[in-house]
């Protein structure tokens, strides 16, 4: 069986990037060509796991989902969880293939996990619009991600949710970009996307524009230059914030394999 590591980092990959295959569905409509009469389920398994998720094509719509699916049309089952972390982290990782009849669903699917690169630290996008992508899908996983981190059982987070009041992590990206946050209480979390608005923010980190979030999302700056030089705006509990820093941090560890 896997180790602990690789099962937490599986659980970023598939459950927190590998789900944003929609988001680029929806920002760029150009892809969506790609799903023009499409049809069939993509699965992605390891031989050493339980830990397994698959996409859903159809005509115009991509979806995930996780576990295993009863009929796939294709799936890549890799030798080890290792070897699809690795995959996902960007690496030349080959995977047995089976269900050969569902490739087409495979190469449909393939522009959109070549997107998904736009993720990993070097890539750094010219363009305003990718810049934008970047950081959108970037603010995504990483809510997403904390929440991962502690239902995979990561000690210092679940250390950290177990005496958690009801509190609420914000982040926001002012003049248009996008807005999410992550649920603490009593051990249990929940990421979700927009502004979360039946209680006052524990910690709210406010961006004043997407170069901004850019620059501190990728870690141009640290943050405390993004305070200092007013690219991050940080309202609530500054120890907090503190904490949540460094499990973001955590989180570029997992996907890099640092």
């Amino acid at each position: 069986m896997a180790d602990h590591l690789q099962e937490l980092r599986a659980r970023v990959f598939l459950r927190a990037a590998l789900p944003l295959v929609k988001v680029v569905a929806a920002e760029r409509p150009v892809y969506r060509k790609f799903l023009f009469k499409a049809g069939g389920v993509v699965q992605f398994a390891a031989r050493d796991s339980e830990q397994a998720a698959w996409v859903e094509l159809g005509d115009g719509t991509i979806d995930v989902k996780q576990g295993r699916h009863d009929a796939p049309s294709i799936t890549l089952t890799f030798g080890d969880l290792a070897s699809l972390n690795d995959f996902f982290a960007g690496a030349l990782k080959a995977p047995s293939i089976s269900g050969i009849t569902g490739m087409p669903s495979l190469v449909r699917l393939l522009p959109f996990l070549l997107k998904l690169k736009m993720l990993m630290p070097d890539v750094i996008p010219e363009a305003a619009d990718e810049k934008a992508l970047k950081v959108r899908m970037l603010l995504y996983m990483v809510t997403n991600a904390l929440s991962q981190l502690n239902k995979g059982g990561d000690e210092a987070m679940v250390k950290i949710v177990a005496k958690s009041p009801d509190r609420i992590f914000q982040w926001t990206v002012e003049n248009g970009g996008p807005t999410a946050y992550l649920r603490m209480k009593a051990g249990r979390t929940k990421a979700g996307r927009g502004t979360y608005t039946r209680r006052r923010p524990f910690v709210h980190m406010v961006f004043p524009d997407t170069d901004a979030a850019f620059d501190v999302l990728t870690q141009k700056v640290s943050t405390v230059d993004a305070v200092r030089y007013n690219k991050l705006r940080m309202e609530g509990a500054m120890e907090g914030g503190k904490e949540i820093g460094v499990l973001m941090q955590r989180i570029e560890a997992l996907t890099t394999g640092g």
